[in-house]
């Protein structure tokens, strides 16, 4: 993708950017498992928000490690969508995550964001972070590679 392509995706219209990633999003069986928001979108960026429960904790009452990294995997998925020309996809062809610190507060949140946007290939990391009353504590970091697939309007991981 050359410089001059991206940033026409970036000046792309946000209303448009959000309804795709939403309608896409609203497709998840499993985001919607988990019980996990779409929080925010904007071009480049996406955040998707997790309320701890018994359904998404592991045998200490922490949020799973599997919980956590679906929804960094998806708020990375969703970050590189956000500047797919229409009709294109992405789909994670790896992704590596570092868990830091137990998940556990109020509202478990990762804050995708595209680090190098391609036309094959999009890098992109997310951070997740614990919100608890005294703020919020970095849990864990994704970064992860997606392709480009071509006729598919949503995330497919």
């Amino acid at each position: 993708m050359t410089d001059q392509t991206h940033e026409a995706r970036l000046r792309a219209q946000p209303e448009a950017i959000q309804a795709r990633v939403r309608a896409s999003f609203d497709k998840q069986g499993l985001m919607r498992t988990l019980g996990a928001s779409l929080a925010a979108v904007s071009p480049g960026a996406v955040e998707i928000a997790l309320t701890p429960g018994p359904a998404v904790s592991q045998q200490h009452g922490f949020v799973h490690a599997g919980a956590v990294s679906a929804i960094a995997d998806s708020a990375a998925g969703y970050a590189a969508l956000t500047l797919m020309p229409p009709g294109a996809g992405v789909l994670t062809a790896e992704f590596k995550i570092n868990l830091l610190a137990p998940a556990a507060g109020r509202r478990i949140v990762a804050r995708g964001q595209v680090v190098k946007a391609g036309r094959t290939l999009t890098l992109a990391q997310a951070e997740v972070f614990a919100e608890t009353e005294a703020g919020e504590k970095l849990v864990a970091l994704l970064t992860a590679t997606l392709m480009t697939v071509q006729g598919r309007e949503g995330v497919g991981d």
